[in-house]
């Protein structure tokens, strides 16, 4: 018996609201929407933007903070078969113009421009446009990153497939349905954007935070009994002090999935945390938004094998020497990666091109593998 096909991102929104249109879907500086107000809006919304010229195939260019705002902006981009492109708010404007002259968007959202339409943050559509459903619109890319190039050239990031996304992804990473998600990182970033659309289409409660202060991320997690979250190491060295000046204040308890990832973590960082939680609620991740190979190592699994960063559990990754050649293990080298062999390509550069040999592609890090194919970054 075949599967029905996946309905696309903006479609499974809608059908979760109709579910259990009163359930919460999310959540920032203390506005809640439920499934149904968040499906409402979010067609007004996609109508206003429509009215400015966006369809199918077009890219949204989103300057904003995270907020309940910058989920609705992204759900109307997918129903109506556009692609999101998240941008720091706190970019400087020339590194904004850098990347809008990359591949100008048909809507630029949350700054003013002269040649761009363009919505400014707090933009609420006319009361008097129809919350109605849309017709049902594909995205031919769900997600489109920005880098903007305050290290290198400034470069967009194609990355995933289609908005046909498979609500069973966030298996994978532990998620369950019933889960209250918690994303205290930038949604600007890939790992928040990511994170966040899983838990949409999950049918999570997802709580964000506008702007990361220490004893407010512990108090959203007592309050709302976070069960799936993740963080980056900055946030968790910035957490420690403030949970052990007052631990009673705060009940970390609920947790069951405890996602760090994006750069490296200090050791005595992680093995404070696995100590709060317990080894087994703590992951890390790595890989690149563009989504060619993953690892990921649990905490019970760090802590015979400290330092690492897992093992490879999607698509393929080898350390090779300067000459290309295949480094033994224990023997640091240059990380490359590629999808599994008869994959669709899983990202696309606009304003770079890939640092690749044979097929296989860079990122730059440098790492070793050891005798049980556990990967340890050297330089990132």
């Amino acid at each position: 018996m075949t599967e029905p096909p996946i309905p696309p991102i903006g479609t499974q929104i809608s059908a979760l609201a109709a579910q259990a249109p009163d359930e919460p879907a999310v959540t920032c500086d203390g506005l809640t929407l439920s499934r149904a107000e968040l499906d409402a809006s979010t067609n007004r919304l996609a109508r206003a933007y429509a009215a400015r010229g966006v369809g199918v195939g077009d890219y949204v260019t989103m300057v904003l903070p995270n907020s309940v705002e910058w989920i609705q902006a992204a759900i109307a981009c997918w129903k109506l078969g556009a692609v999101p492109q998240p941008l720091s708010a706190r970019l400087p404007d020339a590194e904004l113009q850098g990347l809008l002259e990359l591949r100008r968007p048909k809507l630029l959202v949350g700054r003013e421009h002269h040649e761009i339409a363009s919505v400014p943050t707090r933009f609420v559509p006319d009361a008097a446009i129809s919350d109605a459903p849309l017709p049902e619109a594909v995205s031919p890319v769900w997600k489109s990153m920005g880098s903007g190039g305050s290290t290198g050239r400034p470069k967009l990031i194609d990355s995933g497939g289609d908005s046909r996304v498979h609500p069973a992804s966030g298996y994978a990473l532990g998620a369950q349905e019933g889960d209250t998600s918690f994303i205290p990182v930038p949604l600007s970033h890939n790992t928040g954007f990511t994170m966040a659309a899983m838990a949409l289409i999950m049918g999570h409660h997802l709580v964000l935070m506008s702007r990361f202060e220490p004893r407010a991320f512990l108090r959203l997690i007592t309050e709302h009994r976070v069960t799936f979250m993740v963080a980056v190491p900055t946030i968790m060295q910035r957490a420690l002090p403030a949970y052990h000046a007052d631990p009673h204040a705060y009940d970390l308890s609920s947790i069951r999935r405890f996602w760090h990832l994006a750069a490296p973590c200090p050791p005595a960082v992680k093995q404070a945390w696995i100590d709060l939680l317990g080894p087994e609620k703590v992951w890390e991740l790595y890989g690149g938004t563009e989504l060619q190979a993953l690892t990921f190592i649990s905490g019970d699994q760090w802590l015979t094998h400290r330092g690492s960063v897992g093992v490879v559990v999607s698509g393929e990754m080898k350390v090779l020497d300067d000459d290309g050649n295949p480094c033994p293990p224990g023997v640091v080298g240059e990380i490359y990666m590629r999808p599994a062999p008869g994959s669709a390509p899983t990202y696309r550069y606009v304003g770079a091109t890939a640092k690749s040999r044979d097929g296989w592609d860079s990122l730059g890090d440098l790492g070793h593998f050891d005798s049980e194919g556990f990967l340890y970054l050297s330089d990132r």
